[in-house]
């Protein structure tokens, strides 16, 4: 890794279980073994660290949750593969994101201290909700949807149960847990299909 790299990496796993504000640039400085000068060389300040944090954090949860997705044909299997990306290769990296879902913990830390960083992360959110939103409509273009079911509602109940599944996972570290609240999500899809 480059420096560069190894500061993003340092910062996206303390951000991860501390903080982005209680997580200094002093502690990033001294994990990485740099200096002041090593840091701000690549970084004019931290809010710029925290977005190339946010950035890469990105980048790992689309390489985790979308893995093998484009190979599946049918838009409602598509989710219901994301959702068991999400348990088993998203929620499991501990090495990347030891306190869980950067992305849940910095929405909660941030909405009321920093708003605009908090947006920047709930961008994050609206394009999942939207993918979500268009491969429904897209099985509902295939008539394999049963007609009244609320795609709004249903893109709203697995956003909302995927958070959840991420709260109770941070919180009690239980994959017998997880699993449930991911199998339930999965077992709702079955049923809305024809």
């Amino acid at each position: 890794m480059t420096l560069k790299e190894k500061i993003i990496f340092e910062a996206l796993r303390q951000f991860s279980t501390k903080g982005f504000l209680a997580t200094s640039t002093m502690d990033i400085i001294q994990s990485t073994a740099t200096s002041k000068g090593g840091l701000y060389n690549h970084f004019k300040n931290k809010e710029q660290l925290f977005f190339e944090v946010l950035s890469h954090a990105r980048k790992i949860w689309r390489e985790r949750n979308l893995n093998g997705v484009d190979k599946i044909s049918r838009p409602l299997d598509k989710i219901r593969k994301i959702l068991a990306n999400y348990r088993d290769h998203y929620l499991m990296d501990s090495a990347n994101f030891p306190g869980g879902c950067i992305f849940v913990n910095l929405t909660v830390e941030l909405s009321d201290q920093r708003p605009q960083l908090a947006a920047a992360v709930n961008e994050g959110f609206i394009r999942f909700k939207t993918m979500l939103k268009r491969l429904l409509e897209e099985e509902r273009r295939t008539g394999t949807l049963r007609a009244d079911v609320d795609l709004d509602r249903v893109v709203e109940l697995v956003f909302s149960g995927l958070l959840g599944a991420c709260v109770m996972y941070t919180s009690d570290k239980s994959p017998q847990n997880l699993d449930r609240t991911i199998s339930t999500l999965d077992d709702y899809l079955a049923r809305i299909s024809i």
